[in-house]
C-alpha cells in the first residue's frame, strides 16, 4: 500500500471510510463532529468494537510493538490525536480535517449518551478518579454511569487476570466503556478483551479522566492547537514523560520521511 491512500476500514461496521496510512497505523478521515456521530452509530449498533485516538507516540510505538500494532488493526474507528499528524496528512493523500483528542470526546459523548440512554462504565486512572468523574458527568449531563473501576491491569496476565475485570463490566452491560490506562497498555488490553465485552464499545482515552477530575492539568487550548501540548505535559511531568517525548517520539521524523519517500516512488521513482 502507498504511504497514504483511501482504504476500507478493518471493521465490518464501516465499508467506505477513507483512511490515512502513516507508518504502521491507519487513521480515519473524520472531523470532530463526524467522529462523535460515527462513535454514536457504532455504540447504537450494539455490535461491539473499539475506538483509538492516534498520536505521534502511537505512530512510533507501532513500529516495534507488535501487539500494539495488531490492536490498532482491529479498531472500528481510529481518529487523529496529534497536530503533527494533521499537518503531515495535508501533504499526503488523505488530509485529516482536525485533531480529535480522546479527552475531548468524553463530554460530547456523555451528552449524547444521556440523550440516547446509554449506560457508561469508567475504567482506569488512579484510585477514586473514575468515581469522581462518574459523579461529575452524571450530575452535569444526566448520563447513566453504571460502574467504575481502577484495577491493576497487566497485558501479559492472560485470562486469569482479565476475566474478573471483564465480568464486572459485563454484569453492568454498558453501551460505552471509557478506558484510561495510558498507552500502549490501554490499546493492547482493549484488543485482548474486546471479543468478551460483547456489544460494549470501548474507547481509549489516556489521561482523559484525570483531566476531568482535575488531578492532571491540561494544556490550554491554544497550546494544543499549536501542536505543543506534548511540551506542556513534558514541563509538568518531566520524570514520567521525558523518555517518551524526547527519545521515542523523535523517531516520528524518520517515519514521516519514509512515508514521503514511498509516496514519491522511493528507489524505484
Amino acid at each position: 500500500m502507498s504511504a497514504a491512500t483511501p482504504q476500507t476500514s478493518s471493521s465490518s461496521f464501516s465499508t467506505s471510510r477513507p483512511r490515512l496510512r502513516i507508518g504502521q497505523l491507519a487513521i480515519d478521515q473524520l472531523s470532530f463532529e463526524q467522529a462523535v456521530h460515527e462513535i454514536g452509530r457504532l455504540v447504537d449498533s450494539r455490535q461491539g468494537g473499539y475506538v483509538f485516538t492516534a498520536n505521534v507516540d502511537h505512530v512510533v510505538l507501532a513500529e516495534d510493538h507488535a501487539a500494539f500494532r495488531e490492536a490498532y488493526s482491529g479498531a472500528a474507528i481510529s481518529v487523529v490525536d496529534g497536530m503533527p499528524i494533521v499537518w503531515a496528512s495535508r501533504a499526503l493523500d488523505v488530509p485529516l480535517p482536525e485533531r480529535i483528542a480522546g479527552s475531548d470526546l468524553i463530554l460530547p459523548l456523555m451528552k449524547l449518551g444521556a440523550e440516547r440512554k446509554w449506560r457508561v462504565y469508567l475504567l482506569g486512572a488512579g484510585p477514586g478518579v473514575a468515581e469522581k468523574v462518574g459523579r461529575i458527568v452524571s450530575e452535569r449531563y444526566g448520563v447513566e454511569v453504571v460502574g467504575w473501576d481502577s484495577p491493576m491491569v497487566r497485558t501479559d496476565g492472560g485470562d486469569a487476570q482479565n476475566d474478573p475485570i471483564v465480568a464486572r463490566i459485563r454484569e453492568k452491560d454498558p453501551h460505552l466503556l471509557l478506558v484510561a490506562l495510558g498507552s500502549p497498555k490501554q490499546e493492547v488490553w482493549i484488543s485482548q478483551v474486546s471479543a468478551k465485552l460483547g456489544p460494549t464499545v470501548a474507547i481509549g482515552i489516556g489521561a482523559g479522566l484525570d483531566f476531568i477530575a482535575g488531578t492532571v492539568k491540561r494544556a490550554p487550548r491554544w497550546i494544543a492547537n499549536a501542536g505543543f501540548e506534548w511540551l506542556y505535559r513534558l514541563v509538568n511531568e518531566p520524570k514520567r514523560l521525558w523518555r517518551r517525548y524526547i527519545l521515542n517520539d523523535s523517531r516520528f521524523a524518520s517515519i514521516l520521511a519514509r512515508e514521503f519517500w514511498q509516496r514519491t516512488g522511493g528507489k524505484g521513482g
